[in-house]
């Protein structure tokens, strides 16, 4: 199949990107458009739908792939090309997710042979992400921080849900509705997840699927020092909601704090007293494989 690549301008000059599309254009037409400033993706992805485009491949890391996924919302449903993934970042935790090759010939091949499925997106307020919204509350985890719930939190670096310390945080006080339920407390951590991944391989909603047309809300409440085993029982219990990790699936969830909290929507930060997520069952078309992990009809 015919495909258009619009490429992060930050790795058009990758040996290995340069050979791999030469490589591919053996296999058929293979177009590439590369960004360079703001906005590029979103003008490049209006043009593609303009011309017929019927297979765009967001060749780029999680940011890109959720530029172009928003971009295509945009335009009208007769106008959408289908989505492919060309990883190219540093985590590339939707694609990883997806089990799309990391390998750029391989992924391809895959953006030129695979079957598109229809899948979910989902919307914070007016902001669209395809993976993972996560609230960011605190610091970096520091050395005192138990191994396993370090692990959790993504070892120090750039964690699941931000920058976080699980311990010796002021949490954020708030009320969580979902559909027949209302949860005030205070909240470390919480992510409402379309995806599985964020921050670098940090599986937070291990069942979800990207096509059944629910989200996946995980919630890590304020909890003492004493209930740390607790927590990280159900921490690592991908089934567990206790008393202090709780976990859903939802069409939709809200969020409303008397401060602002800051929020990650696959990479992009934003920062909001009240937000809505919501499901968009079925938005796009996406390429993955056939053995898809996290599609209803994966392994």
């Amino acid at each position: 199949m015919d495909i258009r690549i619009v490429l992060n301008g930050k790795k058009a000059g990758l040996e290995r990107v340069r050979a791999a599309i030469y490589k591919a254009r053996e296999r058929g037409r293979v177009d590439v458009r590369v960004t360079w400033e703001a906005d590029d993706v979103r003008r490049l992805v209006r043009e593609a739908g303009a011309e017929g485009c019927g297979r765009l491949v967001a060749g780029g890391g999680d940011g890109t792939v959720n530029e172009v996924v928003d971009a295509i919302l945009d335009l009208p449903s007769t106008e959408r090309p289908e989505v492919a993934i060309l990883p190219l970042g540093t985590a590339n935790d939707f694609a990883t997710g997806c089990a799309i090759p990391a390998d750029p010939l391989s992924a391809l091949d895959l953006a030129q042979s695979g079957r598109a499925r229809s899948v979910d997106c989902a919307r914070a307020n007016e902001y669209r992400f395809i993976n993972v919204a996560s609230g960011g509350f605190g610091a970096k985890v520091t050395s005192g921080t138990p191994v396993a719930l370090k692990n959790f939190l993504g070892g120090g670096a750039y964690t699941l849900f931000g920058m976080v310390q699980a311990l010796n945080f002021i949490p954020y006080h708030g009320e969580m509705r979902i559909p027949g339920e209302t949860l005030q407390n205070d909240v470390i951590v919480g992510a409402v997840c379309n995806g599985r991944q964020a921050g670098g391989g940090q599986q937070l909603a291990p069942n979800a699927l990207i096509d059944d047309g629910l989200l996946d809300v995980v919630l890590l409440f304020h909890f003492p020092p004493e209930a740390l085993g607790q927590v990280v029982s159900q921490i690592t219990d991908p089934e567990a909601s206790g008393d202090y990790v709780k976990r859903f699936k939802v069409p939709w969830a809200e969020w409303e704090s008397d401060v602002e909290t800051p929020i990650n929507l696959d990479g992009e930060p934003i920062r909001t007293k009240n937000v809505r997520f919501e499901v968009l069952p079925g938005a796009i078309k996406l390429v993955v494989p056939e053995d898809c992990p996290v599609t209803a009809s994966g392994p």
